[in-house]
């Protein structure tokens, strides 16, 4: 047999066992440890061949045979080089030799010829054989035809690599996440968001948003394999950028896990695909519309808030007179009871306070009824930008320096969008006027918004003179102004202003810690719905 063959070749002394093995036994030589090992080595499922110190074949075994054409009579006695085919690199040659010759173990991928069938892909191992002083006496060589496999390889990256390719070409950004919300995959316009939105992974912005928008909707969809599309999110960069607005798709679907503990039990891994639209373009031309309009209905309100402060201020000086009339007119009613009567003078005062009493009535009937607005989500940062936009000739009329900086992505609040924006804008003109009062240099406006757990908290501060410590409650009340002193920037607004914030159960104070100006800290809910 051709494992004999192999042993004289091995080991010329036939009469001792090789390698410290048994000697066959004469009872049953097919069961001895020796003849195991060569049909172990013969029946192998992978290609073994066995060369000596100038790689000339002189042991192979049946999977030899099978994935090299090549019988044993044809392969021992002849080098290993007739497999070999001129496809591979001499560097591969090179490599594989300088390995051996250091008495180390080489492993790689040749590409050899068959027999009769042509070229194939073979996954080599090369191991040198060594003698008790650690010489060089053979090699062995192990080897698989993987040709199929690298086919299939090629194939599934050529498919990833054309995937890539039409994902990349999309104008729109793409990004797939795991169940952890990790990106498996993105592509070149999403990558390109890290740098224009300034943050090292933009999606995770938009996953918060979405997830508060869609609500307990959202496990639902991921549960059920569903999808959706179409809700927006506004990103403010703050500074000079205006903001981002994008339109959010997304589809979750699952797959087999190709993780080792899911060979046997088949488990199912969820991605959610989640698509990024700019729109920002047709965002800015609908702003700019809105802003038109805007300018209208907020000159319509500023009149009606106009005509109903003046209402309240002749209500408010009538009605002192008219209290001042009816305690009179008691005291002579008082006075009657006990004998001293002035018919004729209580007569008066009765029909001067009637009179009052009228004109104070037809005041209030000429009052404008409020805002008939209702409550609805609401983004500050969207409002306090319109502001600016409808400030923007007065702020660049005075010089005033604007430092904008607003959190990227903040959650809505339930609220009266005009009265909000109202509230601001009587703020800001308020900073201004103190800032052009004072001619305080430089002029600066600064307006910062964040969230913090359930609140959304905005500061304003402006470099103006401030606001003295005695006044600080004051300029909240009704009908307190302080024009003409250094004070400016509170004046009859405030009390609107106050009226709004209370209307949202919200917060409103002047820092006193603050030295360099005025810096007004407000703070609203974010659960809490404004009454109308």
């Amino acid at each position: 047999m051709r494992y004999e063959q192999a042993l004289r070749t091995l080991n010329p002394d036939t009469g001792k066992a090789l390698a410290g093995l048994p000697e066959p036994s004469t009872e049953n030589p097919q069961m001895t440890p020796l003849r195991l090992f060569m049909e172990t080595m013969d029946q192998s499922p992978v290609a073994i061949s066995i060369t000596d110190q100038r790689a000339n074949i002189i042991y192979v075994n049946q999977a030899f045979t099978r994935i090299t054409g090549y019988s044993p009579e044809e392969a021992i006695g002849r080098n290993e080089s007739m497999l070999s085919d001129k496809i591979t690199p001499k560097r591969v040659y090179q490599d594989l030799w300088a390995t051996l010759g250091q008495k180390k173990v080489w492993q790689g991928v040749l590409v050899n010829r068959h027999k009769t069938q042509g070229k194939y892909l073979a996954d080599l191992t090369i191991a040198p054989m060594l003698d008790e002083r650690g010489e060089l006496t053979h090699y062995i060589g192990i080897h698989r035809d993987v040709t199929e496999f690298y086919g299939l390889e090629q194939k599934v990256k050529n498919q990833k690599k054309l995937i890539e390719t039409v994902v990349d070409s999309i104008p729109v950004a793409t990004v797939l996440l795991d169940a952890g919300d990790r990106v498996v995959f993105d592509n070149l316009v999403y990558k390109g968001l890290t740098s224009e939105l300034g943050v090292a992974e933009p999606v995770q912005l938009f996953l918060k948003m979405l997830r508060e928008e869609i609500g307990d909707r959202w496990h639902d969809l991921e549960r059920r394999g569903k999808s959706f599309r179409n809700h927006e999110i506004r990103v403010d960069l703050g500074g000079y950028r205006p903001p981002r607005w994008f339109s959010c798709a997304g589809t979750w679907f699952s797959e087999n896990d190709i993780g080792v503990e899911a060979y046997f039990q088949q488990r199912q891994q969820t991605y959610l695909l989640l698509t990024l639209t700019d729109i920002t373009q047709q965002k800015r031309q609908q702003e700019e519309i809105r802003i038109n309009a805007l300018k209208a209905i907020m000159a319509d309100e500023e009149r009606i808030q106009s005509l109903r402060e003046t209402l309240s201020g002749v209500i408010h000086q009538v009605q002192a007179p008219v209290n001042m009339l009816s305690a009179a007119l008691n005291m002579l009613e008082r006075r009657r009871r006990n004998g001293d009567d002035n018919a004729a003078l209580a007569g008066l005062l009765k029909q001067a306070l009637d009179s009052g009493q009228d004109t104070v009535a037809t005041l209030q009937g000429c009052m404008p009824d409020p805002d008939p607005a209702k409550v609805a989500p609401v983004n500050i940062n969207q409002v306090l930008h319109e502001v600016l936009i409808l400030l923007t000739p007065r702020l660049l009329a005075d010089g005033i320096i604007i430092e904008w900086q607003p959190t990227p992505v903040l959650p809505t609040i339930m609220a009266l969008e005009n009265r909000l924006r109202a509230m601001f804008k009587q703020l800001l003109e308020n900073a201004i006027d103190a800032m052009r009062q004072n001619g305080a240099k430089p002029r600066e406006l600064r307006i910062a918004t964040r969230p913090e757990a359930d609140l959304i908290h905005i500061v304003i501060e402006d470099s103006g003179p401030g606001i003295p410590v005695e006044l600080r409650t004051k300029v909240f009340e009704p009908f307190f102004s302080t024009k003409g002193g250094a004070g400016r920037q509170a004046g009859m607004g405030l009390a609107m202003v106050q009226d709004v914030v209370n209307s949202h159960a919200g917060m409103i104070m002047i820092d006193p810690e603050y030295q360099d100006g005025c810096r007004i800290r407000l703070q609203f809910d974010i659960h809490h719905s404004a009454a109308n």
